[in-house]
């Protein structure tokens, strides 16, 4: 084999769109998979318009949304009454941020990045246990388990919540919420009673919420079910199992409750994130995706995240190569690490924050149901720092919302209130 100018570590969502948007600038790129063969676990996943901006730049966008889903509307409810809390109408939201926002199957977006790799000439080996990394003057190498040594200018560590490569810059391990999501991806020809394919939808209920969107075109209905584990609370080592999934719901409208059935009982998904950290590159090695920023769900950003990592750094690799078209790399790594650390902070921190809203119960509940209420429509105050262009460098972050307090919903009536709670 040759010796490639990247080696990318993980051949997920993160590691494949990082894998081409560098073999675009014209790079030899290898991407190391653990794996027998390349794939992608789950089922749907929502592209906001920071992530549709960069399919669009790559020139796959029109592809993803044949493969997926542009919905009208994403509407929040309340999983106990069933009544609507707040709503964007995403046409709008699209007119606004100039690009849309749809959904996709995990595995179609994964394919659509495998399949533009392969065409870009991408590099694509499977069964590549990396063990351990190292470093030596301008050049960086990813070991394998058989002792297969990649060597390259850059090595970009994209292995995931579990990464091995995450242990030269920190020495922390996944943190549990205590909650679990079961997924149930099924054929429209197979629900009772009418959906709306035309809405993304969320219900919120204490210590629960039930997500459903359709995919490919429509044909499939997207479901996922989450809920605070009482055994995870425990400390007890099984928790999340079917039982607890139906105890969690027993309270919500039958809308929720009749959706339960068709959850996959046999696999679901613990969910953990990690706590934010500053360093994410180290000489010639970088992490990227979720073995830097493995956030929980709730901002609907991971994948995202991954993909704007990738983007950010091949658009710093473009801006620094020289006329001999040698990339200034330390340059461009030191460039990324400027930027992109503290734009995934904020994503993962406000995710953790939106979790808790979303499962509140008694007072709490009530005062955010009011707040959620008296949100305009077309408010866009808090999803301008996230869903704008990405940013390439520190000035270019947008600045967050401003939260207010929960309590500012017993205010008397006429007080004006802002979009964004806490």
């Amino acid at each position: 084999m040759s010796t490639p100018d990247v080696v990318v570590v993980g051949g997920g969502i993160g590691g494949l769109s990082t894998a081409f948007a560098l073999s675009r600038l014209g790079l030899r790129v290898r991407v190391l998979e653990r794996s027998k063969e390349f794939g992608e676990v789950g089922a749907g996943i929502q592209l906001a318009p920071n992530c549709t901006r960069i399919l669009d730049d790559y020139g796959l966008l029109t592809e993803a949304k044949a493969r997926g889903v542009v919905p009208d509307r994403m509407v929040m409810r309340d999983a106990v009454d069933g009544s609507d809390l707040t709503a964007l109408d995403l046409r709008d939201l699209e007119r606004r941020y100039g690009f849309p926002y749809m959904v996709i199957h995990r595995s179609d977006l994964h394919s659509l990045f495998l399949e533009a790799c392969r065409e870009s000439g991408v590099e694509l080996l499977t069964e590549q246990r990396v063990t351990s990394y190292t470093q030596a003057g301008d050049k960086a190498t990813a070991t394998t388990d058989t002792g297969a040594a990649h060597e390259a200018s850059v090595v970009i560590a994209a292995d995931g919540l579990h990464s091995v490569a995450r242990k030269l810059f920190a020495d922390d391990e996944p943190v549990s919420s205590a909650y679990v999501a079961y997924r149930g991806t099924v054929p429209m020809t197979e629900v009772n009673g009418p959906v709306d394919l035309s809405e993304v939808v969320v219900y919120v209920g204490p210590r629960c919420h039930f997500v459903h969107y359709g995919l490919r075109g429509g044909d499939l209905l997207n479901q996922v079910a989450v809920f605070e584990s009482p055994a995870a609370r425990a400390g007890l080592d099984e928790w999340g199992t079917p039982d607890e999934l139906d105890a969690a719901f027993t309270a919500t409208c039958a809308f929720v409750r009749e959706r339960l059935p068709h959850m996959w009982r046999d696999k679901w998904w613990r969910m953990y994130d990690r706590d934010p950290i500053d360093t994410w590159v180290d000489g010639r090695i970088a992490l990227l995706g979720d073995a830097a920023h493995p956030p929980l769900q709730y901002m609907a950003q991971g994948a995202i995240m991954a993909i704007e990592d990738g983007w950010v750094l091949a658009e710093h690799a473009r801006r620094l190569r020289g006329a001999d078209g040698v990339i200034d790399w330390p340059g461009a790594l030191a460039a990324y690490e400027a930027v992109r650390p503290e734009h995934c902070r904020r994503v993962v921190l406000t995710a953790r924050t939106w979790g808790e809203l979303w499962h509140l119960d008694g007072v709490p509940r009530r005062q955010r149901n009011v707040l959620l209420r008296a949100r305009d429509v077309h408010d866009y105050s808090f999803t301008d720092w996230i869903y704008g262009p990405t940013a390439l460098f520190p000035e270019d972050e947008p600045a967050m919302f401003e939260p207010i307090p929960l309590a500012s919903a017993d205010r008397p009536a006429g007080t004006s209130l802002d979009p964004v709670y806490r």
